[in-house]
């Protein structure tokens, strides 16, 4: 993979050390805002930049401002066995929550071979493929998904129903990398229509719908269309079942049923920011999280020199004419961490303009490489 990235890099160091200090400023301890901080970095770490430092001033302190996101993060443990937590966010945030539920899931994987959790009264929880990798690094497995606030129609309709609803996996290898699925279960994820509108893009046709069922491209328009309900986004397959949209559909109704259902959380039309006075609320997300610990099956050595193998023989097998290369999932994620790790986070300028008013927000001593 080469390198034509036009946008400016800033290190790691400096973006880390930069939104450390303004997660505290915004109210979080040092060891929270350590925690969300990785999470949004290593979005972009792997190129997805749809969940990345951009959701950074938007998604999590300008809510923090707007009293609908609690800072400190009041994590509960509602409910336990040797082998599954429940876990309450109380509307703190979800990155937090998320890390320290999977902490717990992953010991007791290691002692009882599998493991399970659910969470509720949560918030957006960061780059999904997070989480499982978590499990990975540890020679584990890792699942997990989350609901969303409606922007999915089901197949047949023009109403969102249900999030994007990412059903992610990371698994453990023989190789540098592992194995890891990580994406939404509809066509576009909305932090992907908020990176085209950030950029001033249009989002390609065929993705979104109108109340008419017509497709619709204009970025900023379908992000407000998605929050009054006049526009859908079509499920993982597309619209209608010729092309498998059904498909997308279905799994997007199994990841709200778990997201949901075992943990008794919020649902559907339930997931919204909009109060009924009219004004804003906390977003009252659900997730689960698996954990499977490959030792207590055939062996951690046994699952990764398997997958790996799976892997390689998939990359080997015949190119269609014109293609240079076959890919696996979380291999272009590993070729975008070797051209970023030394350079840094590339950063549009919509980016650029929320870190100085941030900056200048909390009276933080920074100056960044792109004001010169």
């Amino acid at each position: 993979m080469t390198d034509k990235e036009t946008r400016p890099y800033i290190s790691w160091e400096l973006v880390g050390n930069f939104m450390v200090d303004a997660f505290q400023a915004a109210g979080l301890p040092k060891e929270d805002a350590e925690i969300c901080a990785d999470v949004l970095m290593e979005s972009d770490r792997r190129g997805i930049e749809s969940h990345g430092v951009n959701r950074f001033k938007p998604i999590y302190l300008d809510r923090i401002n707007a009293g609908i996101l609690n800072p400190v993060t009041n994590y509960e443990i509602v409910k336990e066995t040797p082998t599954t937590i429940v876990g309450d966010a109380h509307d703190g945030m979800g990155m937090v929550a998320s890390y320290k539920m999977m902490t717990s899931l992953i010991e007791k994987a290691k002692i009882y071979g599998i493991s399970m959790g659910a969470m509720r009264n949560s918030s957006h929880y960061g780059i999904a493929g997070y989480w499982p990798m978590m499990a990975s690094k540890e020679g584990l497995l890792g699942i997990t998904g989350t609901n969303a606030r409606p922007s999915i129609a089901p197949t047949f309709g023009v109403e969102n129903m249900m999030g994007t609803n990412p059903l992610t996996f990371a698994f453990p290898t023989d190789e540098d990398f592992p194995f890891v699925l990580d994406c939404a279960t509809s066509t576009v994820q909305r932090g992907k229509i908020e990176f085209y509108a950030r950029e001033g893009k249009p989002t390609p046709a065929g993705m979104v719908i109108n109340q008419q069922g017509e497709t619709m491209t204009d970025s900023a328009k379908i992000l407000d269309e998605l929050v009054k309900g006049t526009a859908a986004l079509a499920p993982l397959g597309g619209v209608g079942e010729e092309m498998g949209g059904y498909k997308g559909y279905g799994y997007a109704a199994v990841v709200e049923i778990l997201s949901a259902a075992l943990s008794d959380s919020c649902f559907m039309k339930d997931i919204t920011s909009k109060a009924p006075d009219g004004g804003k609320q906390p977003i009252h997300l659900g997730h689960f999280f698996i954990v499977i610990n490959p030792d207590f099956f055939m062996g951690g050595d046994v699952f990764r020199k398997k997958c790996g193998d799976i892997c390689r023989e998939l990359r080997a097998s015949k190119k269609a004419p014109g293609e240079e290369r076959i890919y696996t999932a979380g291999e272009k994620e590993w070729d975008v961490w070797k051209i970023r790790k030394d350079k840094g986070v590339p950063m549009g300028e919509g980016v650029q303009k929320d870190f100085i008013t941030v900056r200048d927000m909390y009276n933080l001593p920074y100056t960044f490489p792109f004001e010169k």
